[in-house]
């Protein structure tokens, strides 16, 4: 398919993809008329839903994000306690405050549970004047929130935590590219951060902590996973490059304060014997596979699943060959298998996240982009306010489960649109050959990814006896821009 019509862009095409994907999968790509009318009364909140709230806002908060985040859920800021401690404090967004259960508002944004983005457009969960505006923790607002407070030990362990309500203000928004490159050492400080006394240090003390709490994780089990992420550039209204997206320090340090935050909620909503939705990640259904790609590689991995021994085996090839890690991080994340959400009940044994080597386990530091998270603050909120469940068991089940599939649909919209993207680059380079690894195998097909181009496409010829972490030389038989279609043949050696 070839693009030579000046009426419509490529911005513009893949708008117009994006739309339609959300409709076939279920998804709404507009807020309904009732939506409207009600964010037009929404003024922002003023005081507290009950008890009154701690007053933050004079400590050095601010926001690690995307260059170009506008929903900005969460700030962070550490202080230095005895004996080599560190108290790390995550305030996320108390969406709640403004978004109320069974509003209009509400009902959307549990219909569709998750902001879709997109190479062309996004699709937020919630109108953008809430979410990048009335319930975002926005730079020199003064804001609700919820409070995780978490007790660091000097080997990175949390010793103790809690979670309360309080007001805070962002004093910095700071991006992840320009706060890893001054915390590396390759840049010179963001003025951002120069502007407000003592925030560089405490930064600093974040990144430090943040370091030591990945390495904990890491000794426990948690998996070394680096996957390329690849990101459309539009020159104007035209894509112009693919641009992979790499993980930095400054990713890292929110990283692993969120996911000792989303520890410390499960924990909370589980000491108060509250229900609670969990992100699980099950033990790999295809660990076999993975047995199998280790020993490719010389290891034997147990014929148990043992994330401990994975852990190790990636850590090493992450050393011994940094360039194709990202390949084979690619094929064990694909053999783990789809993480999901469950509901969680008092008493009841938690299944806990492979991966991230963490039992108990939620989303909470997202409501304004995830509905699982507002769930989970309306949670947190009627505990510690001690309030009854805000939603009954069937409820809890039936979110989980539509939560899960939702985040699929979203998914494999912003994959069609990306691929979409790519097939817009490619459609010049049909017939050229390019080296692959094997990402999908199954009765549904088999899919590859380059190598020195990020994009994925099927493999509609030569896949018989191919499996996940397969290494093969592939030629671009046709790209489909409005389906997001990239077909591949396999190159048979000639003898």
């Amino acid at each position: 398919m070839v693009m030579n019509s000046d009426s419509r862009t490529q911005r513009v095409l893949l708008q117009n993809i994006a739309q339609k994907a959300m409709l076939e999968r279920g998804l709404l790509p507009e807020f309904p008329a009732g939506v409207l009318a009600e964010l037009d009364r929404i003024q922002a909140s003023k005081t507290a839903d009950s008890e009154p709230l701690h007053d933050l806002r004079k400590l050095l908060w601010a926001s690690i994000d995307n260059d170009d985040s506008r929903d900005l859920d969460q700030l962070t800021v550490a202080e230095m306690m005895p004996e080599g401690k560190v108290k790390i404090r995550v305030a996320v967004a108390d969406v709640d405050s403004l978004v109320k259960k069974g509003s209009a508002i509400d009902d959307h944004a549990s219909h569709n549970t998750t902001s879709v983005y997109t190479a062309a457009q996004i699709f937020p969960m919630l109108p953008e004047k809430l979410s990048t505006d009335l319930t975002s923790l926005n730079f020199n607002q003064d804001r609700q929130a919820i409070i995780i407070e978490m007790v660091i030990n000097s080997d990175g362990s949390i010793q103790e935590s809690n979670v309360y309500q309080a007001v805070v203000r962002n004093h910095a928004k700071l991006a992840y590219t320009s706060v890893a490159a001054w915390l590396d050492g390759n840049s010179a400080m963001p003025e951002a951060i120069a502007t407000v006394n003592g925030l560089a240090e405490n930064l600093q003390m974040q990144d430090k902590i943040a370091q030591g709490m990945k390495n904990f994780r890491h000794t426990k089990g948690a998996l070394t996973l680096e996957t390329i992420q690849a990101k459309p550039i539009f020159d104007g209204d035209q894509v112009s490059t693919l641009e992979i997206e790499e993980k930095n320090r400054a990713k890292e340090l929110i990283e692993e304060f969120m996911v000792a935050a989303n520890s410390v909620t499960a924990l909370y909503l589980s000491s108060k014997n509250f229900p609670s939705i969990r992100r699980v990640v099950r033990t790999p259904k295809r660990w076999e596979r993975i047995v199998e790609i280790a020993a490719e590689h010389g290891v034997k991995l147990p014929a148990n699943p043992d994330s401990k021994a994975l852990e190790d085996f990636l850590t090493k090839q992450k050393t011994a060959d940094t360039i194709r890690f990202p390949d084979l991080s690619l094929a064990v994340i694909k053999l783990l298998g789809a993480g999901e959400y469950v509901a969680e009940f008092p008493h009841a044994t938690a299944t806990g996240h492979f991966g991230l080597a963490v039992k108990d386990y939620s989303h909470s530091t997202a409501p304004n982009r995830r509905y699982a998270d507002l769930i989970t603050q309306r949670l947190l909120k009627a505990a510690m306010n001690r309030k009854p469940v805000p939603y009954s068991k069937d409820e809890l089940e039936h979110l989980a489960a539509h939560c899960t599939q939702q985040e699929d649909a979203a998914n494999k919209v912003e994959r069609q649109v990306a691929k979409s993207a790519a097939a817009l680059l490619l459609q010049s380079r049909i017939g050229e050959q390019f080296e692959s690894i094997v990402t999908g195998a199954s009765s549904k097909g088999t899919w590859v990814r380059l190598l020195d181009v990020p994009v994925e496409g099927k493999l509609v010829h030569g896949f018989e006896g191919l499996d996940v972490g397969d290494s093969i030389r592939v030629q671009l038989l046709a790209t489909d821009v409005e389906h997001g279609f990239i077909d591949f043949s396999k190159v048979v050696k000639s003898q």
